[in-house]
């Protein structure tokens, strides 16, 4: 049987351990703590470790502190050059003062409604003065930032910082972008147009300059092959009237003998004529016979041949 002292020994111990139960919390690296006693905030916790408080009259409440996530619904935005946009956008923050936090929201769910508001109101504002263009092309990086300084001034009474804000999407409403896409198709079609025919008049204008100086580069060839024939020419009568002057004789049996080749050709070539024609003087006598008529100045064309009648 336990003596009376030994039964309060055991009771004070439990109380103990139930007072201190109830009286230590711990705060991790991830969460704010911040103690409410009957209902009215005290001073945060934002260093990690284990805390005690008074039991029973106090709780504790956890913030988380790490980076949070807002998203909003899709709104249509009127840009400044009247287009009507659908803007997705999203916003990242985090807790920078717990007790103010708690203060203005009371909780993560509170926060993001008023945030959400604020952000909805920078988005329209932001890009209400910005024109299509800037939105969806130009300087949607500018626009992201300008929106984030806007909800951060607005939402510094709530004890958070906004990290970042991102326009997801920036379309436009679907009846005016089936109206934008035939728009941009039919200006797209007639911009092809354009160069196509630019490109006709262009291929035009190089086709006649490329004729031109074709015509330009014979022409110039032509006349410098007239010019070599002539000195061609000149020069071959020359050399055969000086060779007629130094042996006339034996100008007319080399010429003689000229022809009797360049007209028997083609080899199966046959002739019906006189063989007492002057023609075979050279032939009939190495010396050309008494006949031989007086020599001949040098003709223009050394293969000119007699005109005998073929036959086959």
């Amino acid at each position: 049987m336990k003596s009376p002292i030994s039964t309060g020994i055991l009771v004070v111990a439990a109380i103990a351990v139930i007072l201190m139960f109830f009286s230590a919390y711990t705060v991790s690296p991830r969460d704010f703590a911040l103690p409410l006693r009957l209902g009215e905030p005290q001073a945060p916790k934002t260093e990690p470790g284990l805390y005690w408080k008074w039991p029973f009259i106090e709780n504790v409440e956890y913030i988380d502190r790490q980076v949070l996530d807002l998203d909003t619904p899709p709104q249509e935005v009127i840009a400044s050059d009247q287009k009507r946009l659908v803007v997705d956008a999203f916003a990242r923050y985090r807790v920078s003062d717990p007790l103010k936090f708690f203060q203005t929201t009371h909780s993560e769910r509170g926060a993001e409604l008023q945030l959400t508001s604020i952000l909805s109101s920078a988005v329209r504002r932001v890009l209400g003065q910005s024109t299509f263009s800037a939105v969806v092309r130009d300087n949607r990086a500018g626009l992201m930032t300008k929106i984030r300084d806007e909800v951060n001034r607005e939402a510094t009474g709530f004890g958070v910082v906004v990290i970042d804000v991102r326009i997801r999407g920036a379309d436009l409403p679907e009846a005016n972008s089936q109206a934008v896409y035939k728009r941009m198709q039919s200006q797209r079609k007639t911009e092809a147009q354009q160069i196509r025919s630019e490109g006709t008049q262009k291929a035009q204008v190089i086709t006649a300059d490329a004729d031109r100086q074709v015509a330009k580069i014979l022409g110039e060839a032509k006349g410098q092959a007239s010019a070599t024939t002539g000195n061609a020419d000149a020069t071959r009568i020359k050399i055969l009237a000086d060779a007629f002057n130094r042996d006339p004789e034996f100008f007319r049996f080399y010429m003689s003998m000229r022809n009797y080749v360049d007209a028997l050709k083609p080899e199966n070539t046959q002739l019906f004529i006189s063989p007492d024609w002057d023609y075979f003087r050279y032939l009939r006598s190495p010396g050309g016979g008494p006949a031989g008529a007086a020599p001949a100045a040098p003709a223009a064309s050394s293969t000119a041949a007699p005109n005998p009648a073929p036959a086959q």
